[in-house]
């Protein structure tokens, strides 16, 4: 269990907080990148506690500012984009992407030009979506992780409805083994496989053991069937769990709210037509109803495996409690999480370089997190686990032809 302030330390993401400094090294996508057009060219973002404004200006170029504008506060969601930037609606203070004031109608007001900026963010597209970056400069780069930049085949986001629930208790579910086998064991991805002896123990007792353990960009899980089949899939540190062909990412939105954002990659098949990185968007429906209310004045739907994490992580409650925990064997791989997170926190409070996972060279090597083990795995064909094959939001056949060789580059595990 932890003290309130332990407990503190690794979940509240505002400026200033220790995890907050933390999640800051690191990029995170906040909009699918066809959100932004010519009819709709600005979109609000809330993102580690900070409240900013997305927008493309009419050159195409893309922007991530404080949300209120520096001279009387008015939200710029609602500003006009220009050639240059983007024009509050209020009085028509007009803002670069960079943050700097280019006009100060109705006077030209050089001091205020000079002298103030607006909060600005780096924005960069990769695979679909805009993704922000609100740390110190210089920014590092968004890493080459196979799934995100292998060809051979397309990609679909699949963009969650928002949990009403901290980050860090969806990523602890990363690095839990032991709840697939119980909390999944009736999802519809299983539903024509074996049935378990009864609903207490699940599918657990074919899963004869586990292993989690520090890899150079997170922590890798591994899961052992009686069978003698296993899987493995990593938490790319600090808010990525990479599902076969999948990565879910965590984005901490403030301290009781998070998005989820999937990034699947799709391998061409012999014989069928696609366009080389291409990017289709879905964006799915509520989990529970009413959908704007927290447990327990709501009901989860508990069809399919996201529906039921989803309802386990806002459950334990906006933040949860570890003061009342009881940590067993099990938990292990959530004990070498939360080290792992301390030691990262400290490093970057003394000011010791950079953090896990974070990567400056932009010409580094892709770097291989063992998709194609996952591919050749079966993830308890029994039904123990989590039937970890290629995922198009259900299950497709795992023989896939014309999937490019994965890299063993920098990072490999």
């Amino acid at each position: 269990m932890l003290t309130q302030e332990q407990n503190d330390a690794l979940t509240l993401v505002g400026p200033g907080t220790p995890a907050g400094e933390l999640l800051r090294r690191y990029w995170y996508p906040v909009a699918a990148a066809e959100e932004l057009t010519a009819e709709q060219p600005t979109k609000f973002v809330r993102l580690l506690g900070e409240d900013l404004v997305l927008f493309k200006d009419k050159s195409g170029r893309v922007g991530l500012l404080a949300d209120h504008c520096s001279h009387r506060g008015a939200s710029l969601l609602y500003g006009r984009v220009e050639e240059r930037g983007i024009a509050c609606a209020y009085h028509g203070w007009l803002y670069d992407g960079e943050g700097n004031i280019l006009e100060t109608p109705p006077e030209r007001n050089d001091a205020i030009m000079n002298s103030v900026k607006q909060t600005a963010y780096p924005v960069q597209e990769l695979v679909g979506l805009v993704w922000a970056y609100l740390g110190p400069a210089p920014a590092p780069v968004i890493p080459h992780y196979d799934i995100w930049v292998r060809t051979g085949g397309a990609r679909r986001i699949e963009w969650h409805p928002v949990l009403d629930n901290n980050w860090f208790q969806t990523i602890e579910n990363a690095c839990d083994p032991s709840h697939a086998p119980i909390l999944h064991q009736d999802a519809h991805s299983r539903r024509a496989k074996a049935r378990p002896v009864n609903t207490t123990r699940g599918f657990i007792d074919d899963q004869t053991g586990f292993e989690v353990w520090e890899v150079p960009y997170g922590l890798m899980k591994k899961r052992i069937f009686r069978n003698g089949e296993e899987d493995e899939h990593p938490l790319i540190f600090p808010n990525i769990l990479r599902v076969a062909n999948n990565t879910h990412i965590m984005v901490p939105i403030d301290d009781t709210h998070t998005a989820r954002i999937d990034v699947i990659f799709l391998p061409a098949k012999e014989g069928v037509p696609y366009e080389e990185g291409g990017v289709t968007v879905k964006y799915l429906p509520a989990y529970k109803d009413p959908p704007d209310r927290s447990h327990p004045h709501t009901r989860w739907t508990l069809e399919t495996i996201a529906q039921q994490d989803h309802m386990v992580w806002e459950t334990q409650g906006p933040i949860v409690d570890r003061s009342v925990e009881n940590l067993a064997d099990g938990d292990r791989g959530i004990a070498l999480l939360r080290r792992v997170m301390r030691e990262n926190i400290e490093l970057v409070r003394r000011g010791g370089g950079d953090p896990l996972a974070v990567v400056r060279d932009p010409t580094h090597p892709r770097i291989d997190t063992r998709w194609d083990h996952d591919l050749n795995s079966t993830g308890g064909a029994t039904g123990a686990g989590r039937p970890y094959g290629l995922t198009t939001g259900t299950l497709v056949p795992r023989e896939v032809p014309n999937i490019e060789t994965a890299s063993t580059g920098a990072g490999s595990a």
